[in-house]
């Protein structure tokens, strides 16, 4: 069952408008819609709160893990089909962008970088918020195809904001947590390793959290195929641990640059 979906009306044009001197890059004219996936329900009463009282912010969904959010996804698609009139809380036709998911990391069911990968899939842009700041989560969340990352101590403007960037097609990330990234860009490495390009497709979705038996459906190939590819990985990078491959992975930009995890393959 779906829980906490929002009753409240969205945001009128009568509603405050935005302080003076901020600059809101989505058009006025244009409602974001927010869905809340988080597990903790007095955290996410008041996530709900933050959202709903904000201008051009819809709230949409507020569940407690992403399989109640697949399951409300699929729910939503049948109604469309039968009711096409019907307000549905799936991203919209002119632009899924403006539709968005703040997520969790640590969530009952799936979790973590496998979470996020499973929420942009479903076509959302992806604002994680999570009492986690390591390194590890960070990297592998945007990794994974996360536009946004905030830890929990954020404020309710701060939060108002990432979700206003990350809905206008940009990224957000707290300085602090942000030089993370730029760390792993930056930092100097060996030389080039030859991987394969369908290698580094095994490589960036084992990145974004994928299962080798996940990995295998995605790529239309089998089990053994992909534990093949690992093998040759491992070999090639002299990394043996998933983790390590994840932060090689990282390394040489192969999602964070080049968009491969939960871009292609569809």
């Amino acid at each position: 069952m779906v829980t906490d979906q929002a009753t409240r009306p969205a945001v009128t044009n009568g509603r405050i408008s935005v302080k003076p001197g901020r600059v809101d890059r989505v058009p006025p004219q244009v409602q974001i819609e927010v869905h809340v996936i988080e597990d903790h329900p007095l955290y996410r009463l008041a996530l709900c709160s933050v959202i709903d009282d904000a201008p051009q912010m819809h709230l949409g969904l507020a569940v407690a893990s992403v399989e109640e959010f697949t399951c409300a996804q699929a729910v939503a698609a049948r109604t469309m089909a039968a009711q096409p009139v019907a307000r549905t809380p799936g991203p919209s036709t002119e632009g899924s962008q403006q539709t968005i998911a703040v997520l969790d990391l640590k969530l009952p069911g799936l979790s973590d970088a496998a979470a996020v990968s499973a929420v942009v899939r479903l076509g959302f842009r992806v604002l994680v918020l999570s009492a986690h700041s390591g390194q590890t989560q960070v990297l592998s969340a945007i990794t994974a195809g996360a536009k946004g990352y905030l830890t929990k101590d954020a404020g309710a403007e701060e939060i108002r904001r990432a979700v206003r960037e990350v809905a206008a097609g940009n990224s957000y990330v707290t300085p602090a947590l942000g030089t993370f990234l730029v760390d792993a860009r930056q930092r100097p490495g060996p030389a080039p390793v030859p991987l394969s390009e369908r290698e580094r497709q095994v490589l960036a979705l084992l990145a974004a959290g994928e299962r080798d038996q996940d990995i295998a459906v995605r790529l239309s190939i089998s089990l053994r195929t992909v534990r093949s590819h690992l093998d040759r990985i491992r070999e090639k990078t002299g990394r043996r641990r998933r983790p390590d491959l994840t932060r090689f992975a990282i390394e040489e930009g192969m999602a964070i640059e080049e968009g491969m995890v939960g871009q292609a393959w569809r």
